[in-house]
Formats: structure tokens, sequence, C-alpha cells
């Protein structure tokens, strides 16, 4: 709501919350927060016990809670939402675009990130030369990168564009899909995810905005993602 503890409960004391649309006085009531429908004037208030966002992330933004000299994508939230805790699960880099997840649950976002679940993401690859079979085929087949670390195998397809290619991984190697090219021989120029597992980012949001998430929501990130064509890409 954007209020300190002792101005909500100065409004609590006033009568301006209401539960079912009768005043509440006494601070101290404690309600059942998933059943509670309350209300602050003409204002529902939320009650739920976690908030997981979807953001499109622009460039030039931090995947960070908080930074001492950079911007960070909390920074791009209201006050009622950056006052719940709200962290990136996972990350872009910093001049990636794309589908970002912010939450305070710590157990959702751990089920995202967590290498043995597996979730797979999927991104749009802008490249600095159109990528040749061999290249596309080092990336889909457990490529070593410069440090001797071994990928899992990818998925890698072309798209109408020459230099542009849609990739799915399900792990998060720090700037793996970067490093996968360039141990390619290939340079990577743009990066933009375009899903998380099967929730797919909305196009109807704006670099910069985002929208809550619901049950139904978190549930296609656990998903099975469609498979990968050329027609995948918008």
């Amino acid at each position: 709501m954007g209020v300190s503890r002792s101005e909500a409960g100065k409004l609590v004391r006033s009568g301006a919350v209401t539960l079912a649309g009768a005043a509440l006085r006494n601070p101290s009531l404690r309600l059942d927060a998933q059943a509670a429908a309350l209300a602050c004037g003409a204002r529902e208030l939320n009650a739920k016990q976690h908030v997981t966002l979807m953001l499109h992330k622009p460039a030039g933004v931090l995947s960070a809670s908080r930074d001492a000299r950079a911007k960070t994508v909390v920074d791009l939230l209201p006050p009622e939402y950056a006052r719940r805790g709200l962290f990136p699960a996972g990350r872009l880099d910093k001049d990636a675009t794309g589908l970002l997840l912010l939450t305070d649950d710590g157990e959702l976002a751990h089920r995202v990130i967590s290498p043995k679940k597996h979730v797979w993401k999927t991104y749009e690859v802008l490249l600095a030369a159109a990528p040749d079979a061999a290249q596309l085929d080092a990336v889909q087949n457990s490529i070593t990168l410069a440090d001797g670390q071994r990928c899992l195998p990818a998925v890698a397809v072309r798209t109408p564009k020459p230099n542009v290619v849609l990739v799915r991984i399900r792990e998060g190697k720090y700037h793996q899909i970067k490093r996968m090219f360039a141990a390619a021989g290939n340079a990577v120029a743009g990066l933009k995810r375009t899903a998380v597992g099967g929730l797919a980012l909305d196009e109807g949001l704006a670099p910069g905005e985002y929208r809550e998430l619901g049950e139904t929501d978190i549930a296609r990130i656990f998903e099975q993602p469609a498979p990968l064509t050329p027609e995948s890409f918008a």
C-alpha cells in the first residue's frame, strides 16, 4: 500500500479500512490473508502471501535488488512492490532484455533457478554474423566453453532473419549464451529472453513494464515449452 506501520494503524483506527464493506478499527486484528476482502477507501489492498511479477527488462538495468552505482530492476517498481523485498529469480545480463521474474517467494525462485529442475529458458539471439551449420551444431551438442566448462545440450533454430537464432537452454552459467557462441566462433550482438519454461513474455508489456502473475501463469513456468521452430520467431 506504500504507507508505514504507524500510518496504517491510523488508517484502521479512523475507519478507512474495511473488510467486506464493514469498517475495521482494531489494528491488532488478525485476518486470513487469502480470504480477506480488504479495502482502503475505494482501493483493494493486496493481502497476498507472495507476489511474483513478469517484468519486460529493458537494456542497461542490473538484474539485482539493489546497487549503489547502477539502476536495478527493483528500482523500476513502485514502492508497494519494492517494500515487499522482491528480488530477481534468475538474471539477465545488463545489456540483455526480455522476461525476468521478480518475486518475494524464495521457494519459487529456487525452483526456477536450480540446475536440478532444468527449467528451459528461451532467447532470441542476434549474432554478429549469420551462423553456419557447424556453429549451430556445436551450440546444440554440449559445447565446451573457453574455461573448460561443458554445457548441457541446447536447442538452436534458425529464423527468417539470417543473423537471428532462437536458443533454448536449461542451465544458467554466467554469460552462458555469449560464451557458447564465442566458443563456436561467433559473437552475440543482442539478447532477449522470450520465455521461462512454458511462460512466454507478454508482448503487450513495453520494456520497463510489468504485471503480476497468477497461479496459472506460475504453473506454466514448470511446463514443457512448445517445440522451437522458425515460425516461433515473431
